[in-house]
């Protein structure tokens, strides 16, 4: 038991779990976590590409995020671990930036983005989970609260989670439920904004400045949606096993009801029965995205991990997807951690992504005024998807290196260059500080 206790640490990297398995609670229990842990992480993430949904499927998609976090557990007893997490994502947007095209300093245009107050934006979540296990650690409930904002959404989450554990540890199952209740601030392209405010009517302050060139006779379609309100019911399924003294494999199903509003109010579209008009060099909108208020979505995956010797791991994942918006992807990933001393780690992975196109969406100018619903946000096209990522470990039991009362256990740095066959690109990396606290 104690070998094959061995192999499944090496393959999770959970030096925790090692000691539960081999805890005694007749005449001694563990705590499940011994003293307040502090994560402190980050994320840079670049992307370029000429798809923008905001302006109907052409423009530039250059997008630069920075993603802080602190993530503090808390032992509150020898059971139970209160975990907090708390983050923002600032990011400015070449895409977003041209909801509003003409507040730059140059003339408009898709591919240029706006230097407007829409470039830049903040995201900030905070998060509290709360763990109790039982005496005998094979079973575990969590509940969780939520809460983040961005400028045009506020949401709050709510959920909580089963895991019972069989066969000494081999064998578990687990459930989870999780809400989330967003609720919309909805942001029109600009030269739709009249419509919005006043129920009828051009922008005059846009058009009294400007001249339209092409279709002078500009009357597009505008879908305002009175109901803000956007509502996501998860729940989630997982069996793991043991295989044996070197193999571990995991099922999961995931099923996912959302009804509200699905649209994002901002991004345009373009008919091809509509003759185009113009700003400059920036396409006035035919209509704003319009997108079905309910979406079933259904996943399916499996884990296989192996062990080979003290060096390598061979961890696989593959993922089904389907929903009623009629997307079918398929997901499959490697990772390969390497040990290549007692303190490092090197973890190579690949992972290969594909997808078919909406039942709604359509490219730049293919859609009809006639279409019920419409899109041209290249997300839910048809693409295939690789990533290919390099990161390294560093792991102290021993937390030797102290700085003030935090005594250094781990450290992670990761890169993964990301492309899409559309011609999408992105560069990710991530990297986190693990401490305990004395």
């Amino acid at each position: 038991m104690k070998q094959i206790t061995f192999i499944i640490v090496s393959l999770f990297g959970f030096a925790g779990f090692a000691q539960q398995a081999t805890d005694s609670v007749a005449t001694y229990k563990k705590r499940v976590l011994e003293t307040t842990e502090v994560d402190f992480l980050a994320s840079y993430y670049t992307q370029d590409g000429n798809n923008a949904a905001v302006s109907g499927g052409i423009g530039t998609e250059k997008l630069t995020d920075v993603t802080p976090t602190i993530v503090v557990s808390i032992p509150l007893n020898d059971d139970d671990v209160l975990t907090i997490d708390g983050g923002v994502s600032a990011y400015t947007s070449a895409s977003s930036s041209n909801i509003n095209p003409f507040d730059g300093n140059q003339p408009a245009d898709p591919f240029v983005e706006s230097t407007g107050a829409s470039s830049s934006d903040m995201w900030t979540n905070l998060t509290g989970t709360f763990t109790h296990n039982s005496d005998d650690r094979n079973k575990i409930w969590s509940t969780k609260l939520s809460v983040s904002s961005e400028y045009d959404y506020f949401s709050l989450g709510f959920g909580g989670s089963y895991t019972q554990l069989f066969n000494e540890k081999n064998t578990e199952i687990s459930v989870n439920v999780n809400v989330y209740l967003d609720t919309w601030n909805s942001i029109y392209p600009y030269e739709l904004r009249p419509f919005s405010e006043n129920g009828s009517g051009l922008n005059s302050n846009l058009f009294n400045a400007h001249t339209i060139t092409g279709n002078t006779n500009y009357t597009p379609i505008f879908n305002e949606f009175s109901d803000e309100s956007r509502n996501s019911y998860s729940l989630g399924l997982s069996f793991s096993q043991i295989l044996s003294k070197r193999a571990q494999g995991s099922l999961l199903v995931d099923v996912v009801q959302q009804q509200g509003l699905l649209s994002t109010p901002f991004q345009r579209v373009y008919f091809a029965d509509v003759e185009d008009s113009f700003i400059e060099n920036f396409q006035l909108a035919d209509a704003n995205e319009l997108l079905p208020d309910t979406r079933f979505k259904l996943a399916l995956g499996g884990r296989l991990n192996y062990y080979l010797n003290e060096t390598f791991v061979f961890r696989t994942y593959y993922r089904f997807y389907n929903d009623d918006w009629g997307i079918t992807s398929h997901t499959a990933k490697i990772e390969i951690p390497t040990k290549i001393s007692s303190k490092f780690t090197i973890i190579p992975s690949y992972r290969f992504y594909s997808q078919s196109a909406a039942d709604y969406f359509a490219p730049y100018e293919q859609h009809l005024s006639t279409d019920q619903f419409y899109t041209s946000d290249y997300d839910l096209s048809k693409f295939t998807a690789n990533q290919y990522g390099l990161g390294v470990t560093y792991t102290d039991i021993f937390t030797g290196f102290h700085l003030w009362k935090l005594a250094l256990k781990s450290i992670d740095l990761n890169y993964h260059y990301y492309e899409r066959n559309t011609g999408l690109n992105a560069n990710i990396i991530s990297g986190g500080f693990n401490f305990i606290v004395y």
